[in-house]
């Protein structure tokens, strides 16, 4: 669909999109509200099927206090309900190595929910700030579009002029701000823009599901060669990688991963804050751009796990496994169609003859008694007080303690709302070599997020005890502040 308004589309609209189904279903109140306050409020990406089943079964058991039996059902139930094909508001799925299922939902919920939310009144609607914003946005269209350099060159000139008029006025004295309206016109467009992006994580994480599910359908019914096949898949514009999402999302979160863009992100945020005009305030805004790169992450992990099992998909071994159960699907099929035109429909399978396994007797090897070890231990003497010993010896394993580790991410991210391994190990060289390396790499706290970037590596150095110098190569790895990191 192309989101178009006319008859046909709206019709399908209606009998196919699992929104709207969510907008037509009896318990549409218990959905919405429920997967608001669990995914939308929070944050939250993926959560364990019983802890999902619990928080709803206290939710059941309130709602039924207040109006006996209108939720009969168990709460589980309801879940199985709203993941399966027939509704598609949650995703059920297993996490790599875990045999428990999870659930997330998806972006049917977020549609839905902006949906409701318009249906509010607004005590104030801005206008003025939408109106730049579309004006900034055709310049950006225009002039970076434009070939001529002497065009661009004009362009540039006239904001040059621009400002410097502007910095002749303040000089003058003449220092214009922005009145209450203004701030809060566009503080609204500002909320609405964020949570709006927030919540197109999830279709973008949906829609390289479907690009997925597209390639494995055409690499399940290709019928020419592997090579003819490779580069039609790793050569189209369809790959993960390579469609215009990807690319898209690729330029947000390289975007996002600047240092230089977090320290100003972070003051622009704080700042405006803290302004008077803005009485009614989001405070999960403040910390937006962290739940916006903890998306970002989670989404990037899925990009990353469905090329790993593409790269699999498309190994000799499962190709010609594939291929396999393709032709005996096929053969059936065949098969089938001879039968109902010939009108036999009676169903025979022939099988080998049955043919009893012969065994002489002097194949059978002869007894041979197991052998018991004798242990002697007459010779053993307990030691003397004399003797010397040294304990030390049972302890020679190296133990890195995560607390001091964790305690000096911490205070380098006090400093900077984020910090590479390299530099923090640059700051704090490694004194026990690769074990405290990997502590490092392993560290778990409330306070930061580890974020892994496979396109870059880097190299962290470090001395043995014994002098020897050595070098580890490894992906990007970078400390960043959570949400919940005190200021």
């Amino acid at each position: 669909m192309t989101g178009g308004s006319s008859f046909d589309e709206i019709a399908w609209l209606r009998n196919n999109s699992p929104a709207w189904r969510l907008l037509r279903a009896e318990n549409a109140p218990l959905v919405l509200s429920f997967l608001h306050q669990v995914f939308v409020s929070d944050n939250v990406r993926s959560i364990p099927a019983a802890e999902l089943a619990s928080r709803l079964d206290d939710e059941l058991f309130a709602l039924n206090e207040r109006t006996p039996g209108s939720f009969p059902k168990q709460a589980r139930a309801y879940l199985d309900d709203w993941a399966s094909p027939q509704s598609g508001w949650l995703r059920k799925y297993y996490p790599e190595g875990t045999d428990e299922p999870h659930f997330d939902a998806t972006p049917a919920v977020e549609k839905a929910l902006q949906w409701v939310r318009g249906l509010g009144e607004r005590e104030f609607v801005g206008t003025e700030s939408r109106l730049n914003t579309i004006f900034e946005l055709l310049r950006q269209i225009v002039f970076g579009t434009e070939a001529d350099p002497r065009a661009r060159i004009e362009e540039l000139t006239r904001r040059r002029q621009q400002l410097d008029d502007e910095i002749a006025r303040i000089e003058a004295g003449d220092l214009s701000m922005l009145d209450s309206t203004g701030v809060r016109d566009r503080y609204q467009q500002f909320s609405a823009t964020a949570r709006e992006l927030l919540a197109d994580f999830r279709e973008v994480e949906e829609n390289f599901r479907k690009l997925d599910r597209q390639l494995r359908e055409k690499i399940a019914g290709w019928h020419g060669g592997k090579g003819e096949l490779l580069d039609d898949v790793l050569g189209s514009r369809e790959s993960i990688a390579g469609s215009d999402q990807g690319k898209s999302f690729q330029a947000f979160y390289d975007f996002l991963l600047s240092q230089a863009r977090q320290e100003e992100l972070s003051g622009l945020l704080d700042s405006v804050h803290e302004l008077t005009e803005i009485a009614e305030s989001d405070p999960g805004l403040r910390r937006i751009h962290y739940e916006w790169l903890d998306a970002a992450e989670r989404t990037q992990t899925t990009v990353r796990q469905l090329s790993e099992q593409l790269r699999r998909f498309l190994d000799d071994q499962v190709w010609f496994e594939n291929r396999r159960v393709i032709d005996i699907l096929r053969g059936i099929e065949s098969r089938a169609l001879q039968l109902r035109e010939s009108g036999n429909i009676s169903i025979t399978m022939e099988i080998d003859t049955a043919t009893p396994a012969i065994r002489l007797p002097m194949e059978r090897p002869l007894y041979a008694p197991v052998r018991k070890a004798r242990i002697d231990s007459t010779g053993v003497e307990p030691a003397g007080e004399d003797e010397e010993t040294d304990p030390a010896k049972l302890f020679e394993q190296v133990y890195v303690d995560p607390g001091p580790l964790c305690g000096g991410v911490r205070a380098a991210l006090r400093r900077t709302p984020q910090i590479g391994l390299a530099e923090l190990i640059a700051q704090a060289p490694l004194t026990h070599g690769l074990a405290e390396l990997v502590t490092y790499l392993s560290l778990k706290d409330e306070a930061f997020a580890i974020v892994y970037d496979d396109r870059h590596t880097e190299q962290v150095s470090w001395t043995e005890p014994d002098g020897r110098a050595r070098t580890a190569t490894l992906p990007r790895v970078t400390f960043t502040k959570t949400g919940s990191t005190p200021r």
